[in-house]
């Protein structure tokens, strides 16, 4: 009788403990899933920022002295219209403006497509390189004195963004880099004047003596300029979003914006923004 109640026993209380001592090995335990702040959806907001803009004239000139020279065998052979004239300007701006977009999360793996507006007032002026008095060269059997000056001005007024976004959560941060589209509008000014003496006389010499029917003096001015033309170019930067609600996040970045050539100005340019936004 004794051997059956110890049966007994043992088949109803080992099992369970031994399965507990199992339990126990294998480290069971109930996890609940893993939690991302959310930043998918609609968001939008505003922004303040502060930048440089770099603009070289360099080239700006030589459509203008090409097209003045056309005519002279001056312009054939030497090729006033690449010497260099106008040089580079930097200035820096502040600007305002704001920014829309949509996010997509895959936990912890953001990527999105956002829109950004700025308008500031990057306002360069060219650094002018006239070319001395004292130059002389010969073309086409004459010697010619030639004097280039010129002035240059670009005032890039509001410019916007199209770009592609991809981050990574960490905590309530969201550190994100973007490559984009990025289109603007500028007023622009560019003259030229091209002047001196053409002396057909041999053997040729300069100065030329005005009394001679072979001096002839030559003055050709020229410009070019528009006000809102459209530049079109590309950017790049990195920034950080920081959820301080689940509603509301403040934001810095850095961009860089870079444009084809406008009139043969090229125009770059680095941003740093901070800006505050609304999830929806």
């Amino acid at each position: 009788m004794r051997w059956v109640i110890c049966t007994l026993f043992v088949l109803a209380f080992v099992p369970g403990a031994l399965a507990d001592d199992f339990d126990m090995l294998r480290g069971s335990q109930t996890v609940g899933p893993a939690t991302f702040t959310r930043w998918s959806g609609f968001y939008g907001g505003g922004q303040f920022n502060i930048g440089d803009a770099n603009v070289d004239f360099s080239h700006a000139t030589q459509p203008l002295i090409a097209f003045s020279l056309r005519e002279l065998a001056l312009e054939n052979v030497q090729h006033p219209s690449e010497w260099p004239v106008l040089g580079g300007a930097s200035n820096h701006a502040t600007g305002f403006g704001g920014f829309v977009g949509y996010n997509t999360q895959w936990q912890d793996v953001i990527v999105g497509l956002e829109g950004n507006y700025t308008h500031t007032s990057f306002l360069a002026t060219a650094i002018s390189s006239p070319i001395p008095l004292s130059r002389v060269v010969s073309a086409g059997g004459s010697s010619y004195s030639v004097t280039i000056t010129g002035t240059g001005m670009l005032n890039l007024t509001d410019y916007g963004t199209l770009r592609a976004r991809a981050g990574y959560v960490l905590g309530n941060f969201l550190p994100y880099g973007f490559i984009g589209f990025a289109v603007g509008s500028a007023n622009y000014a560019v003259t030229t004047r091209v002047s001196g003496q053409q002396n057909s006389a041999s053997p040729f010499t300069q100065p030329c003596d005005d009394t001679l029917p072979t001096c002839v003096d030559y003055d050709f001015p020229n410009s070019a300029g528009r006000n809102g033309a459209l530049l079109y170019g590309g950017t790049v930067g990195l920034g950080l979003d920081w959820a301080i609600t689940p509603n509301l996040f403040l934001r810095g970045e850095v961009e860089y914006i870079t444009f084809v050539p406008l009139a043969n100005i090229d125009v770059s340019m680095i941003n740093a923004r901070v800006g505050a936004g609304v999830k929806f």
